[in-house]
């Protein structure tokens, strides 16, 4: 069941649908609107499928996408196929990551967030620390 606050922002997306997948990187699940979805697809189908690491990462990437509706309480229905790819026990946690919804097996994300072997401060610097440039003169 997705969470009041989240079905909130997502009223105008429940009519249409979403699209769940495996993630990438990870080992949890992708909701995508079906907008954003599309979005994606539009990239993914630029891709010349007569080289075959284009086929072969097509193919891959989209293994066990499921096009899922939203109830009338706002419940999605997870094929056992993405519960057991994820590793979903018994609770979920929905985390907004940009323009997707990840969803994992509490435990697992937890050791995700606090993976020791990841310095999010140089993580941060790294990725982030160029972004932002400040206007004063410093």
């Amino acid at each position: 069941m997705l969470p009041s606050g989240l079905k909130k922002q997502l009223a105008a997306e429940l009519q249409e649908g979403f699209v769940l997948k495996r993630s990438v990187f990870n080992t949890c699940l992708e909701l995508h609107t079906m907008n954003e979805w599309n979005c994606v697809m539009t990239d993914v189908n630029k891709l010349n499928r007569f080289v075959k690491k284009n086929n072969d990462f097509i193919r891959m990437f989209t293994a066990g996408v499921r096009i899922v509706d939203a109830d009338s309480n706002a419940r999605i229905q997870v094929p056992k196929d993405l519960i057991n790819f994820a590793g979903i026990e018994k609770q979920v946690v929905l985390a907004s990551v940009g323009k997707i919804i990840e969803v994992w097996d509490k435990d697992q994300y937890e050791n995700a967030i606090n993976d020791a072997a990841i310095d999010f401060g140089a993580l941060a610097e790294e990725v982030m620390g160029t972004t932002c440039k400040s206007t004063d003169n410093e």
